[in-house]
């Protein structure tokens, strides 16, 4: 699988961008178990951001292509994510 994940936002407003390939990885295999247990491809393309939530912020744009399938999620990371902030993490220790 081929994940690109970008974000900006938050506080310093520095970007974050990262282009994987689990093949290529050690942790491939976990990071494509949990975009399956996440349900990544059946995932709402967008998350709605919140009027009253400001810049600091990171908002993400996460997608995997699978050969079969391309999908695009987005997202905050404020917290409320849940297993979606695992992967945001599994994503920075495997860059």
């Amino acid at each position: 699988m081929k994940i690109s994940a970008r974000a900006d936002g938050g506080f310093s407003g520095l970007a974050e961008s990262y282009e994987l390939d689990t093949a290529r990885l050690a942790v491939g295999p976990a990071l494509e178990a949990l975009l399956q247990r996440l349900d990544f491809f059946g995932a709402a393309p967008a998350a709605a951001f919140g009027a009253a939530l400001g810049v600091d912020i990171p908002r993400w744009e996460i997608t995997i292509d699978d050969g079969a399938r391309r999908h695009t999620v987005a997202l905050q990371e404020d917290g409320s994510c849940g297993e979606w902030q695992d992967l945001l993490a599994q994503l920075r220790q495997a860059a």
